[in-house]
């Protein structure tokens, strides 16, 4: 992710999110050197991104959208798919999100990727006073490898 592409985030962000993360958010969590941003690219057009933070022992996403014509079309598989890639037996051995109680699509999102609920974080939310639910992948040594990206041209979006 650079700032080039942080107009078309933001659109996604405000599209998707009831409290959407402002643009001096993403630039002061971009800055610190722990904080990493991708995005995922049709063409010109991104159509889906996510922010991590690397730790010693663990990777901790601390948001993920993908563009909603874009949705369900293997996005944000690729992106998570990203990080499964980053975790070794030696190193960062676990994922970890928070995710909102009222937030079932991201939910079933991150079970679909193998991640399981660990823990309830009462009053998470600066905004609300919602519950987090704190979804955790493990790394698998027997995980088959990832398979690489299709060369053809098609768009994911179907568009």
């Amino acid at each position: 992710m650079i700032r080039g592409d942080l107009r078309q985030v933001l659109a996604i962000e405000r599209l998707t999110f009831e409290f959407p993360w402002s643009e001096d958010e993403f630039v002061r969590c971009l800055r610190q050197r722990n904080c990493i941003g991708a995005v995922f690219v049709c063409g010109e057009r991104v159509d889906g991104y996510m922010i991590y933070e690397l730790y010693k022992n663990r990777l901790h996403v601390l948001n993920l959208a993908v563009a909603s014509p874009c949705r369900r079309h293997g996005i944000g598989k690729a992106l998570i798919e990203v990080l499964i890639g980053k975790l070794t037996p030696e190193g960062r051995r676990r994922i970890v999100a928070e995710v909102r109680e009222t937030n079932l699509a991201a939910q079933l999102f991150f079970r679909k990727q193998g991640f399981k609920s660990v823990a309830v974080l009462r009053d998470f939310y600066e905004d609300t006073d919602e519950d987090a639910y704190v979804m955790q992948y493990r790394y698998r040594p027997s995980r088959p490898p990832v398979a690489e990206a299709a060369t053809d041209e098609a768009d994911p979006c179907g568009r």
